[in-house]
């Protein structure tokens, strides 16, 4: 059974009332307020405080500070009076059905409530979706647009060539024609002069025979000689790779495709089946991005992030969207992550872990915190030594731990583009 408390105070003006509870050692956390227009109810085990009011009170406006020790709680009258008491006498049936009628309010507001955060859960969803099917229109609409180009341009080419197709066959008819006269016209004169017509035949021979001896023999035929290699995932010779670390990331990447969430499928069943890959959403992502559509890419990322949560792009490129929306924190956590999934580090995800170093490095000296953003800023210029622009940030930052400089703005240019 609750201990009542008694020790309370309670001070009123004409539009208000003012009740103060202590709290006899409860923490902040623990302390649970409940008000109605004529209840008020403040729990923190094994301590209890109700108070049945005199008049009805405006619980919309209502507050409640909870600190020190001590619960305040105000509460604006409905009307402007003085109350000759804060309660109402003892009846305990009226405190009954008051109390019942309270809680059953209370509970009513609570579900109103949660409806409202999952209906405004389930809009910014649909507008994603939307937004993406949205996108996706357009993409399709361009290429559609390029594939009838094309085949305008190849239909042009193709009468065009049945053109030349045309005349070469006319030229070649009027050659065989002019070719048919002049047989004819031999014939004729072989006719009249047998023997000159075989001394022609001899001489024609002897001439035919020595332009052959004379003239180079004709270019050989071109050709292409296939040859295949062993394919190398890792730009680096073998020789100088190093396999053992080279194959556990390939093994953490092909683990990471497949490790999909079944009962987090079920819960997205609605979705298409592109819907649910994560390489398709992050597409979507890259493209809300590149609109500047920022929330919607933090969208898309976190979705395609519960299909699967070890794919180190997501997380970098959701922290490049929380930049952009000045959500520092996040951006810092996301950046994080995503650094610990790109291990061991190879030369394959080099430029992976310089674009992560660099968001987390920003994030941080957005908020002030420079020596933690140059430690990332350093990080990511030993992997990137020759990068001009990477080293002039650093020096930048590092002036400013140093004090010889003041604060500035860092360019945030090298950490805008997803990958």
């Amino acid at each position: 059974m609750p201990l009542l408390v008694s020790d309370y105070s309670w001070t009123q003006n004409d539009s208000t009332v003012h009740i103060n509870v202590p709290l006899k050692g409860a923490k902040a956390v623990k302390v649970d307020i409940v008000c109605t227009d004529e209840y008020l109810k403040v729990s923190f085990p094994p301590y209890l405080f109700e108070a049945f009011l005199f008049e009805p009170v405006d619980e919309d406006r209502s507050s409640a500070k909870v600190g020190n020790g001590v619960a305040l709680i105000s509460l604006p009258k409905r009307t402007s009076k003085q109350w000759d008491q804060l309660m109402i006498t003892n009846d305990k049936d009226k405190k009954k059905e008051i109390r019942e009628r309270a809680l059953l309010r209370y509970q009513e507001k609570l579900c109103s409530e949660s409806r409202q955060k999952a209906e405004k859960r389930q809009a910014e969803k649909n507008y994603a979706l939307e937004t993406m099917m949205k996108l996706e229109k357009e993409e399709r609409e361009n290429i559609q647009k390029i594939k009838d180009a094309e085949q305008e341009k190849t239909t042009s080419e193709l009468a065009a060539w049945q053109l030349r197709q045309k005349q070469e066959a006319e030229e070649d008819a009027k050659l065989n024609q002019r070719g048919n006269q002049n047989q004819q016209r031999a014939g004729k004169q072989r006719q009249e002069n047998t023997l000159s017509v075989k001394q022609d035949q001899r001489t024609n021979s002897e001439a035919k025979s020595s332009k052959k001896q004379t003239e180079p023999p004709p270019p050989r035929v071109s050709g292409n000689i296939q040859i295949t290699f062993t394919p190398r995932v890792f730009p680096t010779a073998l020789r100088e790779s190093r396999v053992a670390e080279e194959e556990e990331w390939l093994n953490k990447q092909a683990e990471a495709r497949r490790a999909v969430n079944s009962e987090l499928l079920e819960e997205l069943k609605d979705l298409k089946e592109e819907q649910k890959n994560p390489d398709w959403l992050k597409d979507k992502g890259d493209k809300c991005f590149a609109s500047g559509d920022y929330l919607g890419a933090v969208n898309a990322y976190g979705l395609a992030i519960r299909l699967n949560r070890k794919i180190p792009a997501l997380y970098s490129n959701r922290a490049a969207c929380h930049l952009k929306l000045r959500n520092f924190h996040k951006a810092i956590e996301d950046a994080s992550q995503a650094l610990d999934l790109l291990t061991p580090p190879v030369p394959a995800n080099a430029a992976a872990r310089a674009r992560a170093s660099v968001r987390r490095g920003s994030a941080f000296c957005q908020l002030q915190l420079y020596a933690e953003g140059l430690q990332d800023f350093q990080a990511a210029l030993k992997i990137d030594p020759h990068n001009e622009a990477l080293q002039a940030d650093t020096q930048r930052i590092r002036e400013i731990v140093q004090g010889s400089a003041a604060e500035t703005q860092i360019d945030k240019t090298r950490h805008n583009e997803t990958q």
